[in-house]
């Protein structure tokens, strides 16, 4: 695999872990990381795909919410009432968490229900799923 494609299947892979499926980011950019991968661009391309899921769930969550009910709905209703209970307590700033397992697509698609503006709402979200994809980067880094 060419170096482009492996960005791409990353950010990809990134992409789909904030919005349809379990994550699998997290191993893939610490594998690609500990064999000698560009650490800045693996960084960049995983959080800029993990950012653009997030901001999917926010849209859906501006207007597609009348569909929560639907099978395919990436939230459930449980995950959807925690998250609204955290953007309640904690505001805006709780989007900083949105790269925890449950509640983090919860919380997205919350801001968007809230209409949060576009910007704030994209840079809480990057600066936090970046500092995750900086932690799991740096875990794996030999001493």
């Amino acid at each position: 695999m060419t170096g482009v494609e492996s960005y791409l299947g990353l950010f990809v892979s990134a992409l789909l872990s904030a919005t349809l499926l379990p994550g699998s980011s997290e191993v893939l950019i610490a594998v690609m990381a500990s064999k000698g991968g560009a650490l800045f661009p693996l960084w960049l391309w995983a959080t800029a795909g993990n950012t653009l899921g997030s901001l999917v769930n926010a849209v859906m969550g501006r207007w597609f919410l009348h569909f929560r009910d639907r099978r395919w709905f990436p939230v459930s209703a449980r995950e959807l009432e925690r998250g609204h209970r955290w953007f309640e307590r904690y505001g805006k700033w709780s989007l900083l968490l949105a790269w925890m397992p449950v509640v983090g697509d919860a919380l997205t698609l919350i801001a968007g229900v809230l209409r949060l503006g576009w910007l704030e709402f994209l840079l809480l979200v990057a600066i936090g799923k970046g500092l995750r994809y900086a932690l799991v980067i740096a875990l794996v880094q030999p001493l």
